[in-house]
């Protein structure tokens, strides 16, 4: 088995609200930030903005890597091992839609300190880093 490098992405509009969706197909029925995992020869950023054109069609500008996180809880549940690079941008207008259904069946904006449930892991962790200020929890 391998482990798997994936990036989360935290788009936040004018208000400081975070764009989430929830997901209908794997990791059902959490919510979560959007983003996916990282092809060979491509960078943290490039993916950032592949990921979020493909999953709900807006272009991000400039995202920027604040942290890393190590899945543990994900990989005890479901037997695969992440590691998520978070990337944070400002939400370029536009209106997002849902280009992949089968995989995400709602979006909202949210309030970052009012996070609705059930939450993934690797999202919950990239919003609280954002948060703290922290690059990454010492899980040890």
């Amino acid at each position: 088995m391998s482990v798997v490098v994936g990036v989360g992405v935290i788009i936040v509009n004018e208000k400081g609200e975070i764009l989430l969706g929830k997901r209908t197909s794997q990791h059902a029925p959490y919510w979560s930030i959007f983003g996916g995992h990282v092809d060979p020869g491509e960078t943290f950023e490039e993916c950032a903005i592949r990921e979020i054109q493909e999953e709900i069609g807006i272009t991000i500008q400039h995202p920027k890597v604040y942290g890393i996180g190590n899945n543990l809880e994900t990989y005890r549940e479901e037997g695969k091992h992440t590691v998520s690079v978070f990337l944070l941008a400002q939400y370029p207008g536009g209106e997002p839609k849902l280009m992949e259904p089968e995989k995400c069946g709602q979006l909202i904006w949210c309030n970052p300190n009012n996070l609705p449930e059930p939450h993934f892991e690797a999202s919950r962790n990239a919003i609280k880093l954002w948060q703290q200020k922290q690059f990454y929890y010492d899980l040890i």
